[in-house]
């Protein structure tokens, strides 16, 4: 019995990491639109994932997007008041 070609297995997984890949990047723009139009998210963001919330900051500084950091430590500073 001769062996079986591998290449309908290496399909199924070309095709798994492409659903993979395309749910990572869906899933990336999902956050970054809600961080992007909420103030609140951004809070709990900081508070649990600074990192992330850094990469949503210098991301918006390098499309010339300024001042958006500047804008939340202010309010969550008026808020604390």
């Amino acid at each position: 019995m001769p062996p079986k070609p591998l290449e309908p297995l290496a399909r199924r997984l070309m095709k798994g990491v492409i659903v993979v890949e395309l749910l990572g990047v869906l899933g990336a723009y999902a956050l970054f639109h809600r961080m992007n139009n909420s103030r609140e998210f951004r809070s709990t963001m900081n508070e649990k994932f600074p990192s992330i919330l850094e990469v949503y900051y210098q991301s918006n500084e390098w499309a010339g997007i300024y001042c958006i950091r500047e804008r939340d430590r202010q309010a969550w500073a008026d808020k604390r008041d």
